[in-house]
């Protein structure tokens, strides 16, 4: 999330990932201020106008928030508040409007006094890097941007290279060109690129790569044992002993690491993790939570302010919160697992 604080009052925030959006659920509360750009729907008043019509103009606000909830789990924040000030004379202070935050919007948090957990959430620097995942072969190429926990999945490009027709006129710099084209938009300076795939192609790709201005800025490394192109590729990369040895310092790879912890824990028949939120809460009672991952299914499965209470608790006593959501393995085995996971520093009976 980017960051810029405003005075001792005031953080202004743009989310950057569903992550930032997790976060930013936990620090907004009731009574809260929003400052940003929203749309609403004003009633103009014209010669010939419907008077049930109105427009929607684009307005900048500020919300004292009254409701607040994660909508459609990890897409958007949904703030519910009364308009206090707004730059459109025709939108009446004392209102209520419905403020939606998204990934890459900018907007100003203010509080009468932030407490020390919601100043470490929001101002916190995610050293994590980001990588670019390239799943491919001669036939197909996938692409995956990997962001903390977050897998976002581009579609399929296809060489044209099967079939008959195709055979006399396919050149693999076309293809390598179109892939290219594609990663333009999405790599950013210092992004990490990994390429893996079946056969020879992901090294002439490699090749092809550190000869473009993707590759002049942004480190490339080539990995063997995932003998899959496309979107399944993606996936597979992410489930690999090769993921866990090439992004170790990811916030998905220690993750992944904490869940075989809590799995080998479950197999000795240690005392020293639990599963669900009832179990979690006890541990958390006596301060022996060391590491808490939580998936979205606990936030559906509760009451939503009930949990954020929850993990904010666990956090203020110095444990370690993660979030995962259903673009990973890793977030369908923690879901499967109930919805959130811990090892504890000790044992607690049951």
């Amino acid at each position: 999330m980017l960051t810029k604080i405003i005075n001792e009052n005031s953080i202004s925030c743009i989310p950057e990932d569903s992550d930032d959006l997790i976060i930013l659920r936990r620090v907004i509360n009731k009574g809260d201020k929003i400052v940003g750009e929203t749309v609403r729907v004003v009633k103009q008043e014209k010669d010939f106008a419907r008077p049930d019509k109105g427009e929607r103009v684009k307005i900048r606000l500020s919300l004292e928030v009254e409701k607040i909830s994660l909508d459609n789990v990890l897409d958007r924040i949904r703030v519910g508040g009364i308009i206090k000030e707004s730059n459109n004379e025709l939108v009446p202070h004392g209102s209520h409007h419905s403020f939606i935050i998204k990934i890459d919007q900018p907007f100003n948090l203010l509080k009468k006094k932030w407490t020390s957990i919601e100043k470490k959430l929001v101002i916190t620097k995610d050293r994590n890097l980001t990588f670019i995942l390239i799943a491919i072969d001669t036939s197909d190429c996938g692409i995956g941007k990997l962001k903390g926990t977050h897998l976002h999945i581009m579609p399929n490009i296809y060489s044209g290279s099967s079939g008959k027709r195709y055979k006399t006129n396919f050149k693999i710099e076309n293809f390598f060109e179109e892939i290219s084209k594609a990663l333009l938009p999405i790599v950013k300076a210092n992004y990490q690129l990994i390429v893996f795939g079946p056969g020879e192609t992901k090294k002439k790709f490699v090749n092809f790569l550190a000869k473009t201005q993707i590759g002049q800025n942004n480190e490339i490394k080539m990995i063997e044992g995932v003998d899959s192109s496309g979107e399944d590729g993606i996936h597979i990369f992410t489930k690999s002993k090769s993921m866990k040895e090439i992004i170790s310092n990811s916030k998905l790879a220690k993750v992944s690491d904490i869940i075989d912890q809590v799995m080998f824990l479950a197999n000795k028949k240690s005392r020293k993790f639990t599963m669900g939120l009832e179990e979690t809460r006890k541990a958390n009672e006596y301060g022996a939570i060391d590491s808490l991952i939580f998936s979205e299914k606990a936030i559906q499965s509760h009451d939503e302010q009930e949990v954020i209470n929850f993990l904010n608790d666990v956090e203020s006593k110095g444990s370690k919160v993660y979030s995962v959501d259903a673009t990973t393995d890793v977030g369908l085995r923690v879901t499967g697992l109930g919805g959130i996971i811990s090892i504890l520093r000790f044992s607690v009976e049951g």
